[in-house]
C-alpha cells in the first residue's frame, strides 16, 4: 500500500481514467483528478468526496504546472495521446515527477521514445508510456517468455477478445492514427516499422482453451511493435485480434462497454496468447482476464507504485519489460490477471 502519496491523473473522468482513480483509492494513493472539462470533475469529484480536482488543458502550460503542483506523478489517461502526450511529459518534466500514460496509438508512443528518451534520461526522470492492456500487457508477456534469451527471431501477440465495445477515447485515437497514416497499415517487420496498403490478412490461431482455433486478422498491429522493439532485439513483432472483435471494433456505431459487475468491468473476456521463436525453440505464455480497459488501471497503478517505491531497473523512456521485472510485475497482478507458466518446445516443422 502506499503511504498517501498524491498521484495526478489527466482525463480522471474518461472511461479508462476512472477506473485508475477507483484503483489508486483501493492502493492507499489519493488521486488528484485533472482534466480539460470542468463539469465532468465537478460530477467525478462529487463521486469521491474529498478528492480535489483541477481544470487544466494540454495548450496552456501554465494550467498544467498549477494543476502538477504537490503531485508525486502523473498518470495521463486523456487520448488521443497524440494531442495530449507531449504535452503532459512536459509538464511532468518541469514538474520533475514522473509519467505514465495507457497509450495505444503507435504512433504516439514513437514520438514518446523519440522527442523524450534522452531528456528524461538526463533528468534521470521514468517516462513509462503505453502502461496498459495494449503495449503494457504485451511486452511483460513477450519480456517474461524470453526468460534468459537475449535475443529471438520473432514474437507473437495472439489477442483473444469476446467482443470489444470501444469507449469515445478509443474510436477518437483511431481516427487520429488512420489520419497520421493516410489510410495506411503498419508492421513490425525486418527491425523496423514499415507502412504499407492492402487489406489485413486473414489467418487462423490456435489459442489454448476454452478459445481454441480462431479466425484472426494478420497485421492488426498494436503498441506491442514499439514497446517491445524499444528494448528487446526481436526483428519480426507482429499481433494478431480475433477477427470478430476487430468486426465489433468496426461496427458503425459501436455500442460501448456497459458495467456488469459492482467494479464497472464490462463482460467482455480476453486471453493474450505470447509466442517466441528463437532458432528451433519456441516460448509460451498466456494470460487471461476481463475487460481490456479495466485492466489497463492495475496496469498503470502498479508502475505507479513501483516506480515511487523505487522497484525500476532504469530510468528515462522506457516501457514496462525494460523498467520493471517483468515476471514478479505480472504476479503482483494475480488478483486481475491470470497467468499460465511459460512453457518451452520445439518449433513445429510447418511454423
Amino acid at each position: 500500500m502506499s503511504s498517501g502519496q498524491t498521484v495526478a491523473v489527466f482525463g480522471a473522468y474518461g472511461h479508462t481514467g476512472r477506473f485508475v482513480v477507483t484503483e489508486l483509492r483501493d492502493r492507499g494513493f489519493v488521486p488528484l483528478l485533472l482534466g480539460r472539462d470542468a463539469g465532468k470533475l465537478e460530477a467525478l469529484a462529487a463521486s469521491h468526496p474529498g478528492l480535489e480536482h483541477r481544470v487544466a488543458s494540454v495548450d496552456d502550460p501554465a494550467a498544467l504546472d498549477r494543476a502538477l503542483a504537490g503531485a508525486a506523478t502523473v498518470v495521463n489517461c486523456a487520448g488521443p495521446f497524440a494531442s495530449t502526450a507531449a504535452p503532459v511529459i512536459e509538464a511532468a518534466l518541469r514538474a520533475g515527477i514522473p509519467y505514465v500514460d495507457v497509450a495505444a496509438e503507435i504512433e504516439a508512443n514513437v514520438d514518446t521514445f523519440t522527442r523524450y528518451s534522452d531528456r528524461a534520461r538526463a533528468a534521470g526522470t521514468a517516462v513509462v508510456p503505453a502502461m496498459a492492456f495494449f503495449g503494457g500487457l504485451g511486452d511483460l508477456l513477450v519480456t517474461t517468455a524470453m526468460g534468459d534469451w537475449a535475443a529471438a527471431d520473432e514474437a507473437h501477440v495472439a489477442y483473444g477478445l469476446s467482443s470489444w465495445h470501444p469507449t469515445a477515447g478509443t474510436l477518437a485515437s483511431g481516427t487520429v492514427s488512420r489520419q497520421r497514416r493516410d489510410g495506411r497499415r503498419v508492421r513490425y517487420t525486418g527491425g523496423r516499422l514499415e507502412y504499407c496498403g492492402g487489406d489485413l490478412p486473414t489467418l487462423e490461431w490456435d489459442f489454448p482453451a476454452p478459445i481454441g482455433r480462431r479466425a484472426v486478422l494478420g497485421e492488426f498491429t498494436m503498441a506491442d511493435v514499439v514497446t517491445v522493439p524499444s528494448h528487446l532485439p526481436i526483428p519480426e513483432v507482429r499481433t494478431y485480434m480475433t477477427a470478430d472483435a476487430a468486426r465489433d471494433l468496426a461496427t458503425p456505431d459501436a455500442p460501448a462497454p456497459v458495467a456488469v459487475d459492482a467494479r464497472g468491468r464490462s463482460d467482455q473476456t480476453f486471453l493474450v496468447d505470447v509466442v517466441v521463436r528463437s532458432g528451433g525453440a519456441q516460448r509460451r505464455v498466456v494470460a487471461r482476464g476481463q475487460d481490456i480497459y479495466a485492466i489497463s488501471a492495475p496496469l498503470a497503478v502498479e508502475a505507479v507504485q513501483r516506480v515511487l517505491d523505487g522497484r525500476t531497473r532504469t530510468s528515462g523512456v522506457a516501457s514496462a519489460g525494460e523498467i520493471f521485472d517483468a515476471p514478479d510485475f505480472l504476479r503482483a497482478l494475480s488478483a486481475h490477471i491470470s497467468l499460465g507458466p511459460c512453457q518451452e518446445s520445439r518449433v513445429p516443422q510447418s511454423a
